[in-house]
């Protein structure tokens, strides 16, 4: 809230909405006639935000879709004062075993955030070639033993299809030696991680979304991104990088923001989060 400098009257944009607690923040801060639109791909998210966000009526306007279509969501000439890309998976799809994002709740290997759009984990893992899992886990999890764990799953698989999370978990965990598990996160933790980043396409359209946000954004007005991994923020600095040289942008934040012993006590998941920010100029040309 510091970074996004909400003001009454002001105009927002939640990107990743989720289940509406940052947009709810924003709302509060910027009344009582500040707007906010939402924008989530998930659309079970979309109800609980809808949900939670009723008592601030026509100031909060929500739409389903990705991101990276960002220009098409708010339209052409929508301009906003601050937003927000909160990345990843949401709480709500890691908390329900029937999304199949948690290797700690058995369900069914979906791991979609639109479940309506793609196809579901289990069917990409049936069909995959072996080289082709390895070079996904390893780019997309940064996992060590890609290779050992991408044998394991194909040969899991040749007996017979892997259908739930905690299937995959097992697998991942008989892969890796136990002498060798990271100490501080499950073992399948980054193996999911890569699974769930390519069902969705997470980062296929991350710079492009970033760009178009900056584009969005009044002059002086602020950009926030909370990653959740390096592969999400080597992005967002590079991007940045790149659009400060060419366009002047002002990054607000030379190093990334992080969680506290007490923040990430009180809230676990917060401890690989990362906080960049950054001001669009006054006077930055519409074609950056």
């Amino acid at each position: 809230m510091a970074l996004l400098r909400p003001s009454p009257a002001g105009r927002y944009l939640d990107a990743t909405v989720g289940l509406g607690g940052h947009a709810e923040a924003l709302l509060r801060a910027s009344g009582p006639t500040g707007t906010l639109l939402g924008t989530d791909r998930d659309g079970d998210a979309l109800v609980r935000a809808r949900h939670r966000l009723a008592p601030f009526g026509d100031r909060v306007t929500l739409r389903q879709g990705r991101y990276e279509d960002l220009g098409r969501l708010v339209g052409e000439d929508a301009r906003f004062d601050g937003i927000l890309f909160d990345l990843g998976a949401s709480s709500l799809q890691l908390d329900a075993a029937d999304r199949g994002f948690s290797f700690g709740r058995e369900g069914p290997l979906d791991m979609r955030m639109d479940r309506g759009v793609g196809l579901p984990a289990a069917d990409l893992l049936r069909r995959i070639p072996e080289d082709e899992l390895a070079d996904l886990i390893y780019r997309w999890g940064e996992e060590r033993w890609s290779r050992r764990i991408a044998r394991a799953i194909v040969s899991a698989r040749e007996e017979r299809p892997i259908r739930t999370t905690t299937e995959l978990a097992a697998i991942v965990m008989r892969a890796v030696p136990r002498r060798l598990w990271p100490r501080h996160i499950h073992p399948a933790t980054r193996t999911f991680q890569a699974i769930r980043i390519a069902v969705n396409e997470e980062l296929t359209g991350l710079e492009g979304a970033l760009e178009e946000a900056t584009r969005l954004l009044i002059p002086c007005g602020r950009v926030a991104v909370i990653s959740f991994h390096s592969l999400e923020d080597r992005i967002v600095k590079r991007t940045w990088r790149r659009l400060e040289a060419d366009t002047g942008l002002h990054i607000l934040t030379k190093r990334p923001i992080v969680p506290g012993e007490a923040e990430q006590a009180a809230n676990p998941r917060s401890r690989s989060a990362k906080l960049r920010a950054a001001e669009r100029p006054d006077g930055v040309s519409e074609e950056h």
